[in-house]
């Protein structure tokens, strides 16, 4: 069972931001080889925080030693190469799969530039992020078509962009 909580803060507007996070994470998680985790008793819990660009500038520099904000963060709980043992042997039904933080402004810019609306890039990130929490990266060129690969499967699931492509103006 997959459990999202969204938690927005100003200047993010009102919207149904649990139910956007939750279908991303659960469109991301269902490209990976973990996607029998949603038909499991236990919460796979990610938490989505929708914050301002000057916290994810500090978290950015603190974290990873980048003095500016960045469209998203992600900070897994789990080390990937223990996630299959974590999830079967949780002792209270539980498990926190991690963190996922995007800046406001940073994703409004970037959604401008795409052409496409805020919630829709939004999702883009959560997806983004889930896969980072899930141990996916995008350090050299076969990871990041990896990653990308099964990003554009999961918008393409959602009915939305494919996130890669060049828009010819």
């Amino acid at each position: 069972m997959l459990d999202v909580a969204a938690l927005p803060e100003a200047p993010w507007p009102d919207a149904d931001w649990d139910a956007l996070a939750n279908r991303a994470a659960e469109a991301a998680i269902r490209e990976t080889p973990y996607a029998e985790w949603l038909g499991w008793p236990s919460a796979i819990e990610v938490a989505v925080r929708l914050t301002g660009d000057e916290e994810v500038r500090v978290l950015n520099r603190d974290y990873r030693q980048k003095d500016k904000p960045t469209n998203v963060l992600s900070f897994p709980m789990i080390q990937p190469d223990l996630l299959d043992a974590v999830t079967q042997n949780s002792d209270d039904g539980e498990v926190i799969l991690g963190d996922i933080i995007l800046a406001h402004d940073v994703c409004v810019a970037e959604a401008v530039e795409r052409g496409i609306s805020t919630q829709d890039h939004a999702t883009h990130l959560i997806v983004h992020g889930v896969l980072h929490l899930l141990g996916y990266d995008h350090m050299d060129d076969a990871q990041a078509e990896a990653m990308e690969e099964m990003e554009r499967a999961a918008l393409a699931k959602l009915g939305l962009h494919d996130p890669y492509t060049v828009r010819e103006d």
